[in-house]
């Protein structure tokens, strides 16, 4: 059993820091910016709270973090409260913020200089894979740092890969939205076309999904874009937030995210329509019926 402590409780925090304590067995305490969801987290798995990330560290031997953003991340590790005034030599900071490169190459090179290890492991499978326990996670950092982190990290993951050195997890996770992104727009436009063809939608996507079209997205929300029903998951807003981050990226390394850029594009269209918090396969819904005008 290890001390562990959690930082964020969202939608994906506050599950995978609960398979920790029920399916780990770890001794786990929380910090979250509002202390009533820390408390509900508590009432419901037990372990303990703390009124701040730093406090939340002490004495711990790994440290989790799922937050919004970079500036979210900077705050609850180097801010004044933050966990790296805390955490002894020798221990982990375990990143599953979906983030930048560069905050990921700036945080490890702070823990370094300070006698620990940052591990950057943005994961995939949105908040249902969260609840079941099944994510995917994409790790950059110290190799020997990620394998005395991996058995925690098993407590919530079914696919773990270390990808390289500090940066790598969070350049893997853009690959990761980037292919999301075309693969739900050309969905979308495949149902819309469908339905304007007068097909069968459900006898179309039972016998396509069983050759070369087939997809996780395809699987799991081909029904729901049919219905437009868009309360599923990963939602408009964050989609646009890590495709922003993988522009950025793209601005410095050369990459052509033609298709991404346009994606994000009708993302902007859906938002319009008041979907900002609709979940990704909503693309659909900028796309008129036929008999729509």
């Amino acid at each position: 059993m290890a001390k562990v402590a959690w930082l964020g409780l969202g939608v994906m925090g506050y599950p995978m820091a609960g398979h920790l304590n029920v399916r780990g067995g770890h001794d786990v305490v929380v910090y979250n910016r509002t202390a009533a969801k820390a408390g509900k987290w508590q009432q419901e798995f037990g372990g303990a709270t703390a009124a701040t990330p730093a406090e939340a560290a002490r004495g711990c031997d790994v440290v989790f973090a799922c937050v919004g953003n970079d500036d979210d991340l900077r705050s609850v590790t180097t801010g004044p409260d933050g966990a790296f005034q805390s955490m002894a030599a020798g221990t982990v900071f375990v990143d599953h913020t979906t983030a930048s490169a560069k905050v990921a190459r700036e945080l490890a090179a702070e823990a370094n200089q300070l006698g620990f290890k940052f591990l950057d492991c943005p994961v995939s499978g949105g908040q249902a894979g969260a609840e079941n326990g099944v994510l995917t996670v994409m790790a950059g950092g110290d190799e020997a740092a990620f394998n005395s982190a991996e058995p925690l990290i098993k407590c919530f993951a079914r696919a773990i890969r270390l990808m390289g050195p500090s940066g790598s997890g969070q350049l893997a996770k853009m690959c990761n939205q980037i292919a999301i992104a075309g693969l739900v727009q050309g969905l979308a436009e495949s149902i819309h076309f469908a339905e304007c063809a007068g097909l069968d939608v459900a006898a179309l996507i039972e016998t396509i999904s069983k050759g070369a079209a087939q997809s996780w997205q395809m699987e799991n929300r081909w029904k729901s874009m049919h219905e437009r029903k868009f309360d599923f998951g990963f939602a408009v807003d964050w989609m646009r937030k890590d495709l922003s981050i993988c522009f950025d990226e793209a601005a410095s390394n050369g990459a052509d995210l033609t298709v991404a850029r346009q994606v994000d594009r009708f993302y902007g269209d859906v938002q319009a329509l008041g979907g900002n918090r609709w979940d990704t396969s909503s693309l659909i819904a900028r796309l008129k019926p036929k008999d729509a005008g």
